[in-house]
């Protein structure tokens, strides 16, 4: 999560309902619009079905541009270069998180994005010998075990929402599909090869080892090797992944047929959205629809719980930006309805010192470095695929997330079609139970359902089994 608002470090979201307006009817364009200020990016609501002919005519109307529009959830990224764009939208139908972090209140954002990825880089690892030895992670929940019996369906896609994954790399040539890959960062679909490469991160490619990865030579395996992979990019070169790149990769993942997406990020430059503020309220919902249209389409959304220590459900105050916070508020996408929700352990198997907690579906390893394996065992935190055909360490519950995904791949492969919901439960109920201890004061609640853990520790050899 470094700028790159990866849950690998800390984290953040949000949520509305029914905040639209059709399109008015042709309005004259203004007589002069700016054509000089610093263009910003917008996410703007409609109701659902509107046409694209009254969208095209309002934002040309209000000096903004079409970048592109999803009739099915009623939404338009529009760019516009006038200062007071929103205001002539909407204040509860348009938002631009670019221009959010541009404006004062988005240094604390920026500070906070450095936090992750500080949290999240990348400790090179030789690949020489046979590196899984090296991944606890996968021992921790079974993976090497599961590997023996089934390794997944190729007919499964897993979408990795985040910054591009390196195709060419040794553990995942196979297993990264071109035709199902795309860039989103514009909010607006790009299919060339170019658009969802990695360039300024290998946050991406970690994660894809994770779920996908296979290196006979060098001894690495993740954790549904036989699933294919589509990459989709949504983080931009700044690290920032903003509402406009999340809905695009949501819908993107709907419309091309995907199993399962890991999201190891939090939408920028939140933490939390809060659906009944003014232009929160706008991203809020175009994230929630977007989200709710991949999950009627047949998609389990995974998400990281994000890297801040945080109870998610006692939180009054917003760490990256200046405005109240109250229960209806979230981070997104992993407060999102219908989302998997995934905390992080460490080596010993207990909560990973910087993972968020209190709304939690299920857990994984994603490392900490207060939790040392003995040696011979591998790094503190979890071994995967970097950009240049190299392997790394990163910690977070950025690498919780792809574990999790994983375990659902090979559970959606052996349940061809299977409801979202459905799929969801059976990683729930098929996870180990991790109990809170005695020294956990801040974990609460059940042994099959806390604070800390959820329904516990993802288990890829009951999936296959």
């Amino acid at each position: 999560m470094s700028r790159l608002r990866r849950m690998a470090a800390p984290l953040v979201l949000a949520v509305g309902g029914g905040l639209f307006a059709a399109a008015p009817a042709a309005e004259a364009a203004p007589a002069a619009c700016d054509t000089t200020s610093t263009p910003y990016t917008y996410v703007v609501t409609y109701q659902p079905g509107t046409r694209e002919s009254a969208v095209d005519r309002e934002l040309a109307a209000k000096c903004g541009t079409k970048v592109a529009y999803y009739a099915e959830i009623g939404v338009a990224i529009a760019s516009s270069r006038t200062a007071d764009f929103q205001q002539k939208i909407g204040v509860y139908r348009a938002y631009s998180g670019a221009k959010d972090v541009a404006s004062q209140g988005g240094a604390a954002a920026a500070r906070s994005r450095g936090a992750v990825r500080t949290l999240e880089d990348t400790r090179s690892v030789a690949a020489a010998g046979d590196l899984a030895a090296q991944q606890w992670d996968m021992k921790a929940i079974h993976a090497s075990e599961a590997n023996k019996i089934y390794q997944g369906s190729r007919a499964v896609t897993v979408g990795v929402l985040d910054s591009g994954i390196e195709a060419t790399h040794p553990a995942l040539r196979n297993a990264v599909d071109a035709r199902s890959s795309a860039g989103c960062v514009t909010g607006a679909p790009d299919l060339s090869p170019a658009s969802w490469a990695p360039t300024t991160s290998d946050h991406g490619t970690h994660v894809a080892g994770t779920i996908a990865g296979k290196d006979p030579a060098a001894g690495f395996t993740g954790v549904a090797p036989g699933v294919r992979l589509a990459s989709v990019k949504v983080i931009n070169d700044e690290g920032y992944i903003f509402p406009e790149s999340a809905v695009c990769g949501f819908v993107w993942a709907a419309r091309h047929g995907f199993a399962v997406t890991n999201n190891s990020y939090y939408i920028d430059p939140g933490l939390f959205y809060c659906p009944k503020q003014p232009g929160d309220a706008a991203a809020f919902e175009a994230v929630r629809r977007a989200i709710d249209f991949s999950t009627r389409r047949g998609v389990l959304n995974v998400a990281a719980a994000g890297n801040d220590s945080l109870d998610l459900t006692n939180q009054t105050t917003d760490k990256n930006r200046p405005h109240p916070v109250d229960s209806s508020c979230a981070i997104l996408p992993g407060m999102a309805d219908g989302v998997v929700t995934v905390s992080s352990v460490g080596y010993a198997g207990t909560k990973s010192g910087f993972s968020n907690y209190g709304r939690i579906d299920v857990t994984a390893p994603g490392g900490d470095f207060g939790q040392t394996p003995p040696e011979g065992a591998g790094p503190a935190c979890p071994l995967s695929t970097v950009v240049g055909g190299q392997y790394g360490e990163k910690c977070g519950t950025s690498m919780a997330a792809p574990h999790a995904a994983g375990v659902a791949a090979l559970i959606a492969s052996r349940h061809r079609g299977i409801a979202p919901r459905l799929l969801a439960q059976l990683l729930e109920s098929e996870a180990d139970v991790v109990k809170c201890a005695a020294t956990e004061p801040a974990c609460t609640g059940p042994a099959k359902n806390n604070t800390f853990y959820g329904h516990g520790l993802v288990d890829a050899l009951d999936a296959v089994r």
